[in-house]
């Protein structure tokens, strides 16, 4: 393993999506030394990576631009109020370019291991090419959904035609876009129905000669409602652009949308079902977001909103059998993220779509010529893999972290995440986790909750510099206080009776797993309010230590030892 030459950085940002790129614009504004890594190959993350056919927003695009960017503002015309893809993946990099971020950020290049130097007060950082930099401050930004789950299928290698996971699509050359493939007249296997899956199969329906749906659990989706935008009416989302963003930041979810009432009972069963058929037919998450705040907690508040879906889905698709299988029977509506859909269960409708249902008929192997499962052989041409991420600590999984006394993060969450705000751990002083676990950006409208987020670590990092602070490090106390907030927001909700989702992981020795939730269910007011009022008390929570000085935390521990 080789030294490189390359002089240490004040800070390291791992990470060059939303957040990234963000957070190390302006880490740089305050005059830090920063250098940012990336993984892929350009700016973007999840909008750079994820081309496949029907990949777009479920946000509304004007609320998810940069708020801080007003030129490009000003320049940009959205074409659709749900942003494609490759839409998207250009306004994240024109907003690079008007950053000038692209020279700070070494792209292709995996950040393989950090390990925190005691003695110097560092973090060490050896790369995927063997070189080891330096740096005094840690802050990834790695995303909620940057490492793709691959399945493990017996003979996977073995299949003649061509696979594709959704994450790694072909890129169009010297595009934003993905690749063309033609699948006209193809026969095309789809394994998985979660927002991805959705998209894909509402897309490939179009021109594959067959399509088999290979579901295992049904998800609850509901329409997205898209549409172009109009001249006039992009004229009035710029000047209301304003409106727009303080309105985002008011909301528990940080989307458009928020409960409107907070209780079913606030209406009679007729009021409820009108309200519901509006909602269903208007654009975005307002049928998730935008009705009964008590539809998250309350059983009975709940089965009415998946009650009206399911009826929605059995009138839109022909089969009572197929429609059947479409509907959930495990959870109910909006416990896990809902995926917005444009005619999806429309396609099961067609003669040329078949659905099925790997629970009933797992998956066996893979073959040369397709799918055996145990009940038969599906011919395929083409296999794509829409079966998801690690989300949320999948990243920090990818990534050997050793903290204080060679512990790694791996091993100081094995029974879960512990955090304080989500943002740093006790034991790895000088390390910032943005868009980790129990972290307010992360169960969010992400470039609404990011750059709050990013602008409230900068504004601690002006008083880093100021007073000359050297090392940051969340007190033992402060995380257990944080953790436990964490997991008490969401007892009362309806979230832990369905772990089967990315919102939760397992953790703990095999004879004691438990399920872990990895979000802040508290919601985006909450979350900014707690750290306010961290900020507004001198950071309390975090032991600080000046250059050539001892933190007041340890020189309380010296005279409380004598």
């Amino acid at each position: 393993m080789s030294r490189s030459e390359a002089a240490d950085f004040d800070a390291v940002v791992i990470g060059a999506g939303v957040t990234g790129m963000y957070q190390l614009y302006r880490l740089r504004e305050l005059g830090l030394n920063v250098r940012g890594y990336e993984k892929n190959g350009d700016v973007g993350g999840t909008w750079n990576m994820n081309r496949y056919p029907g990949c777009r927003l479920d946000s509304e695009s004007y609320t998810y631009a940069y708020s801080f960017l007003k030129d490009l503002l000003d320049e940009w015309d959205w074409r659709e109020e749900f942003a494609a893809q490759p839409d998207l993946n250009e306004f994240f990099s024109r907003a690079a370019d008007k950053m000038d971020i692209r020279k700070d950020i070494q792209f292709n290049m995996v950040v393989a291991k950090a390990v925190y130097d005691e003695a110097r007060n560092l973090w060490e950082l050896e790369l995927d090419n063997a070189q080891v930099v330096t740096t005094r401050f840690l802050i990834t930004c790695m995303g909620v959904l940057s490492n793709p789950i691959m399945p493990k299928f017996k003979n996977m290698d073995l299949f003649r035609g061509r696979s594709f996971h959704s994450y790694y699509w072909p890129h169009e050359r010297d595009g934003f876009g993905g690749k063309q493939v033609d699948l006209t007249g193809k026969r095309v296997g789809v394994i998985g129905t979660g927002a991805t899956g959705v998209q894909i199969i509402s897309e490939v329906a179009k021109t594959a000669g067959e399509l088999f749906v290979f579901q295992r659990h049904p998800n609850w989706c509901a329409p997205l409602c898209n549409a172009p935008i109009s001249s006039e009416r992009m004229a009035d989302i710029r000047r209301s652009y304003g409106e727009i963003f303080d309105r985002c930041a008011s909301t528990w979810g940080g989307f458009k949308h928020d409960f409107q009432y907070a209780t079913v009972n606030d209406h009679s069963p007729e009021e409820r079902e009108a309200l519901l058929e509006q909602l269903y037919a208007q654009p975005g998450f307002g049928i998730w977001l935008g009705h009964y705040a008590d539809t998250l907690m309350d059983r009975d508040a709940n089965n009415i909103t998946s009650d009206f879906i399911a009826r929605k889905i059995r009138s839109r698709v022909k089969d009572p059998k197929v429609a059947d299988k479409l509907i959930p029977k495990d959870h109910g509506f909006g416990l896990k993220r809902v995926p917005m859909e444009t005619r999806y269960y429309e396609v099961y409708n067609q003669p040329n779509v078949h659905l099925v249902d790997i629970l009933e008929n797992p998956i066996e192997e893979m073959t040369p010529q397709g799918i055996r499962t145990a009940a038969e052989h599906y011919d395929l041409d083409v296999i794509i893999y829409a079966t998801g991420f690690d989300a949320i600590i999948g990243a920090f999984k990818a990534v050997t972290i050793h903290g204080r006394d060679g512990k790694t993060l791996r091993e100081e969450w094995a029974d879960g995440p512990f955090t304080y705000l989500g943002l740093q751990v006790p034991g790895f002083p000088n390390l910032f986790t943005l868009l980790g676990a129990h972290n307010g950006a992360t169960f969010c409208n992400v470039p609404r909750c990011a750059e709050w987020q990013a602008n409230w670590v900068t504004d601690f990092f002006k008083r880093i510099v100021e007073q000359d602070i050297v090392r940051v490090e969340a007190e033992q106390q402060a995380a257990e206080a944080w953790t436990e907030h964490c997991y008490d927001v969401v007892k009362g909700s309806l979230f832990p009776s369905y772990t089967h989702s990315y919102f939760f992981q397992a953790f703990g020795a095999p004879d004691k797993r438990q399920d872990r939730f990895l979000f802040y269910f508290g919601g985006n007011p909450l979350y900014r309010q707690k750290c306010n009022e961290v900020a507004a008390n001198g950071y309390a929570g975090f032991v600080m230590a000046s250059s050539g000085t001892r933190s007041e935390r340890l020189e309380r521990e010296d005279v409380e030892t004598v």
